[in-house]
């Protein structure tokens, strides 16, 4: 499973986002290349805003840390 999320962050070089209430939830989806398809278009939407981030989560890696899949992602 990954998830699609995004939001304003407060310098673009990191991950630390300015309003976690105002965060994107983008969906969750089952496999890599259908995250990577929903991260491409929410990303495109905000391409002109530098401070805002759009990230894939895997979360099966967070369920099962010994779980892995064929990406280095």
């Amino acid at each position: 499973m990954h998830l699609v999320m995004g939001g304003r962050v407060k310098d673009p070089r990191t991950l630390d986002f300015e309003d976690l209430d105002a965060i994107d939830f983008v969906g969750v989806f089952p496999d890599f290349a259908a995250a990577e398809k929903a991260w491409r278009s929410a990303a495109q939407r905000t391409v002109d805003d530098a401070e805002m981030k759009y990230v894939i989560v895997h979360l099966h890696r967070l369920l099962d840390p010994s779980q892995d899949d064929d990406h280095s992602h």
